[in-house]
């Protein structure tokens, strides 16, 4: 469970690393994908020396039947010629071969453009086309491509674990780790103890101060394992400049799945509550309740209810105002479904 959490607060603490390594993996894959699956090469209007042995007979034998037709030596030479180093040999199997062509058309056709090509200037050659041999070595070019970037997809997540666990074996705790920690070591209440029933959803959520990517969400699941809901803790505002952020409001939100509307309460610091600027900017967001330690705060939705109790609060020290960003805070949510 130890290493799952150093896990978790290494992946929280390296977002913005870990989106973009995997964005350049998920580009490269998209790339091939687009390539060789969704638009692959297609060949258009390219000369028949690439085409099969059947089908390249089949066009020698149209020249033939064309040139008794047109006497065209221009148009016969240039179709020879279009075959490639396969032409003679092509020929030599229509020869052989010559179904129900005439010997005296094959004939005559190979005579007569073996003296033009002797007598005339060959046509301009036709743009080269990837041979079989060229399309192999793309093909293997592209298969090194895939490993090395599987390779330093690899290396890559190796090189993070070390840093996590050599950063864990140090000693030194991040705010998230701290705040996991103060969330195991506080005693969660048993509220079967007080007469009520148990509930179906219980989470303590612990924000630290230098956490900058504090955002905790929970689901919220049935005895039966019916999905019902989520609930959860974010960052509502911040106050002053620089790093680490200070966080002088946060917000509680419970979503109902039977229900269109997220039921949401800003938890203010002092001195946010007391400023009336912020509050008219944050009241779009929901009702603004004064936290204080020990407090009570109740969110319902159609089929759900949620307390939230503020179970520790220290304020930070500093240049800003007095009482005007959380040092830590120590939140417990328990969710109960609304009965009648």
């Amino acid at each position: 469970m130890a290493a799952m959490n150093r896990i978790v607060e290494f992946i929280r603490s390296n977002k913005p690393k870990l989106f973009l390594v995997l964005a350049v993996i998920a580009g490269f894959l998209f790339g091939l994908l687009y390539a060789y699956v969704l638009v692959p090469v297609e060949y258009i209007d390219t000369t028949p020396d690439i085409l099969r042995r059947d089908l390249q007979v089949d066009y020698m034998r149209m020249a033939i039947d064309s040139y008794q037709v047109n006497r065209d030596i221009n148009l016969a030479v240039r179709r020879w010629m279009n075959l490639g180093e396969a032409a003679p040999d092509i020929f030599m199997e229509i020869q052989n071969n010559r179904g129900k062509q005439s010997l005296d058309a094959i004939q005559t056709y190979g005579r007569d453009v073996q003296i033009a090509l002797n007598q005339i200037s060959p046509p301009a050659p036709q743009e080269e086309q990837p041979s079989a041999g060229t399309s192999n070595f793309g093909r293997y070019l592209l298969i090194g491509l895939a490993v090395l970037a599987l390779l330093a997809f690899v290396a890559a997540l190796v090189y993070f674990f070390m840093r996590l666990m050599r950063r864990s074996s140090s000693g030194v705790l991040t705010p998230a780790m701290q705040a996991q920690q103060l969330s195991r070591q506080t005693e969660q209440t048993d509220y079967g103890s007080l007469g009520l029933a148990d509930p179906i959803a219980h989470m303590m959520t612990t924000y630290v101060l230098g956490d900058n990517l504090y955002n905790e969400s929970f689901s919220i699941t049935s005895p039966a394992g019916e999905f019902l809901g989520e609930y959860g803790v974010d960052v509502s505002e911040k106050i002053g400049v620089g790093e680490p952020k200070r966080v002088t409001a946060m917000e509680v939100w419970l979503f109902d799945k039977n229900d269109i509307k997220t039921a949401t309460k800003v938890l203010m610091s002092a001195n946010a509550y007391n400023d009336l600027a912020l509050r008219q900017r944050l009241e779009a967001k929901g009702e603004l309740v004064l936290v204080e330690p020990q407090k009570q705060i109740v969110l319902e939705t159609e089929t759900l209810q949620m307390l939230v109790t503020v179970v520790e609060l220290e304020y930070g020290e500093g240049p800003l105002p007095p009482n005007s960003y959380f040092e830590r805070i120590t939140l417990e949510l328990a969710v109960w479904p609304k009965q009648g």
